[in-house]
């Protein structure tokens, strides 16, 4: 009775019929030289376009950060510095590191790196020259005929200039955008591993540039943590030349004077003499403490100097990483396959019929 009186309600509301698999099926079969023809086309067209695609070759390298021991490594190093008689400053806090790990990819991403990796010499196994990688990725790079065609990858007919950051030229650009997409930093954040991938058209090359890019980003860290120790360690050492100069004309002036006035025993030589001494003294108390300030600022560099154990090293790739040709091809005929049955579902008016939405 209630299913009765909610049929009589609602006369409009039908049960959903199954998918009609066998008038589908009809459907394909009634149509099937449709389907020699699309899927023809499509594995026609697939080839080509797999064909036109320019083989690369991708090399990886991984490194592990050292592990930050903040306070109590800078902690040590004040002792240190404070048994030499030399403050500093900031005690055992934390050296306030500003680029973590976590930054790497950012870091690579900064137009400061990427035009940084532009001068870097690479060739093929068997060239007897090299080139610069700006000029590889300008000259020697191949790319798909449809990007030719549509000039997305067109070069500026315009002569090379020096690289200004603040103003990068066209080309300039363009090379940097390929670097961003060819040079790939990843970081684990579970782990904190660094994992560094380059993309290139050739085996070779790929492995000099993953070991180049592993190079400059170390180098770069290093520059940067090291930067505030290193211009204190050269302040320290200009001051320490200085007070060298002082101590030595001190010297000089007070050995000069007792050697003139050996036998003079007035009071104001005396006098003299003991002025000369203590400025003296006062000269080399001042070298002295500069010498143990600069050995503890070149600790100070050494401490900040970041540390990276290699877990993967750059070698030759034995093989293609791509374009997958197998894979391109068989998305191609699966797409064409469906759009062609929607297609003829559609043309035999049955679509919502054959699909049971009716």
């Amino acid at each position: 009775m209630e299913q009765n009186q909610q049929n009589q309600i609602n006369p409009q509301v039908r049960k959903p019929q199954p998918i009609d698999f066998g008038a589908i099926g009809q459907a394909i079969s009634k149509n099937r030289k449709l389907y020699y023809i699309v899927l023809a086309i499509a594995f026609v067209v697939a080839m080509v376009i797999t064909k036109s695609i320019p083989t690369y070759y991708k090399c990886e390298v991984m490194l592990a950060p050292e592990a930050s021991s903040g306070g109590n490594n800078m902690g040590q190093l004040a002792s240190l510095a404070s048994s030499l008689g030399v403050s500093l400053g900031g005690g055992g806090s934390a050296s306030g590191d500003a680029i973590t790990p976590s930054l790497y990819p950012d870091l690579m991403k900064s137009t400061d790196f990427k035009t940084s990796l532009f001068p870097i010499k690479v060739h093929g196994k068997m060239d007897k020259t090299s080139m610069t990688y700006y000029d590889y990725l300008k000259n020697e790079w191949k790319t798909p005929w449809w990007e030719d065609f549509f000039g997305l990858m067109a070069p500026e007919k315009m002569q090379d200039t020096l690289v200004n950051n603040f103003e990068l030229t066209g080309e300039q650009a363009r090379i940097a955008g390929m670097i961003m997409k060819n040079v790939v930093c990843k970081i684990d954040k579970k782990t904190n591993l660094i994992s560094i991938s380059v993309t290139t058209q050739d085996p070779y090359i790929a492995a000099l540039l993953a070991d180049s890019v592993q190079a400059r980003l170390q180098g770069f860290l290093t520059d940067y943590r090291t930067k505030k120790s290193r211009h204190d360690l050269e302040y320290a050492e200009m001051l320490l030349r200085q007070a060298k100069k002082d101590y030595e004309h001190a010297r000089q002036k007070y050995v000069e004077f007792v050697d003139a006035n050996q036998e003079l025993v007035l009071e104001s030589i005396r006098q003299k003499q003991t002025d000369l001494e203590n400025d003296l003294q006062l000269q080399y108390n001042n070298y002295n403490t500069l010498s143990a300030q600069v050995l503890a600022y070149k600790a100070k560099v050494q401490e900040a100097t970041p540390a990276f154990t290699t877990l993967q090293r750059a070698t030759v790739p034995l093989g293609p990483a791509g374009p997958k040709r197998p894979q391109i091809l068989l998305v191609s005929l699966l797409l064409a396959a469906l759009f062609t049955t929607i297609w003829v579902l559609y043309k035999e008016h049955q679509f919502k019929t054959l699909l049971g939405l009716s």
